[in-house]
C-alpha cells in the first residue's frame, strides 16, 4: 500500500480537485472587481502550472491529516501512512513544517508525536482520505460553547464573525466547514470532516442545507473577496455537519479552508487501489 499512499499525497498537494477549480473559474467569470479578478486569474494560473509540473500548489504543504475507514489492522495502516509521509516529504517535496509544540524543534519529516493526524473509523468500504491543511487557514479556525438559548441565530453570528475576523489571512475565497453539537472536541472534528463534502453536494438534512445557503450569502456579503482585495466572492461553499448534544450545550466549531483545497481519496475498486479527487 505504500506506493499508493505516496501517490495519494502527491496528487492531493499538486492538483486541485476539479469541482474546486471549476468553482474558482465560475467566480472569476462573475467577478467585477478588477483587483479580485487579478487574484483569481493568478490563482488559476498557479493551479494549472502546479498540475502540469507536478509541483505543490502552495509553499505551505500543511499538516498531513488522514481519515481511515474500514481497516482492521490499524497499527499496520498507521505505520504505512507515516512512512509515506516521510517519503513524500523528501520526494514531492513537502515543506517540513511539523515541529515539537514545546521546544519548536523541527522533526524534519512531517511526523512526530501525534503526527500525522489519523482518524480511524469503521465501515464496510475501505478508503483513506488525505487532507493537507495549511496553517494560514487553520490558525483562524475557532470553536466555542454557545449558550443553548442562542440557537441557530447564535450559530450564524459566530460563523460569520469568525470569517470576518479572519479577513484575508486564510487566502480567500475559502470553504467553510461548520460542526454543530456533540461536545467541544466532536464539534471541531465535525467541522473538519464537513470540508470533505463535495462542493456541489446538497446537504441531505433540509435545515442544514438551508443554513449552508444562508451562511454562504451572509459571508459573501462581507466583501472580503479574493485574497482580501474585495469583490463578490469571499466563500466558495459552506458545509455543515451536526450531532446531537446535551440539552444545556451548543458546541460550534468553524474550520476554514483556503482556496488551495488539497485533498484526495484512496479507495479500493475491484481489488485495486485507486486515487480519486
Amino acid at each position: 500500500m505504500r506506493s499508493q499512499l505516496v501517490e495519494l499525497i502527491r496528487v492531493a498537494v499538486t492538483s486541485l480537485p476539479r469541482d474546486v477549480e471549476e468553482a474558482l473559474q465560475r467566480t472569476l467569470e462573475r467577478e467585477e472587481n478588477p483587483l479580485a479578478r487579478l487574484q483569481l486569474e493568478t490563482i488559476l494560473k498557479n493551479v494549472a502550472y502546479a498540475r502540469e509540473r507536478r509541483l505543490p500548489l502552495c509553499q505551505d504543504t500543511g499538516v498531513p491529516i488522514f481519515f481511515v475507514r474500514g481497516f482492521g489492522n490499524l497499527s499496520e495502516v498507521e505505520r504505512e501512512i507515516k512512512q509515506a509521509v516521510r517519503e513524500t516529504t523528501r520526494t514531492v517535496p513537502l515543506r517540513p513544517s511539523i515541529v515539537d509544540a514545546i521546544t519548536r524543534k523541527n522533526t524534519g519529516d512531517n511526523t512526530g508525536e501525534g503526527m500525522p493526524v489519523i482518524h480511524f473509523e469503521g465501515g464496510e468500504e475501505q478508503s483513506i482520505i488525505f487532507l493537507a491543511k495549511g496553517a494560514g487557514s487553520e490558525n483562524v479556525s475557532r470553536a466555542k460553547m454557545l449558550p443553548a438559548s442562542e440557537g441557530v441565530a447564535g450559530i450564524k453570528r459566530f460563523v460569520v464573525e469568525t470569517v470576518r475576523s479572519a479577513g484575508a489571512k486564510p487566502c480567500p475565497p475559502v470553504i467553510v466547514g461548520v460542526g454543530i453539537g456533540g461536545t467541544l472536541d466532536l464539534a471541531a472534528k465535525l467541522a473538519k470532516e464537513a470540508l470533505l463534502q463535495p462542493l456541489s453536494q446538497r446537504n441531505p438534512r433540509e435545515e442544514l442545507s438551508k443554513l449552508e445557503e444562508e451562511l454562504l450569502e451572509e459571508i459573501n456579503a462581507l466583501g472580503i473577496g479574493a485574497m482580501g482585495m474585495g469583490g463578490s466572492t469571499t466563500c466558495l461553499a459552506v458545509k455543515v455537519l451536526a450531532s446531537a448534544c446535551h440539552t444545556a450545550s451548543l458546541p460550534v466549531a468553524v474550520n476554514i479552508q483556503c482556496w488551495a483545497y488539497r485533498y484526495a481519496r484512496l479507495r479500493r475498486v475491484d481489488e485495486e487501489w485507486v486515487v480519486e479527487q
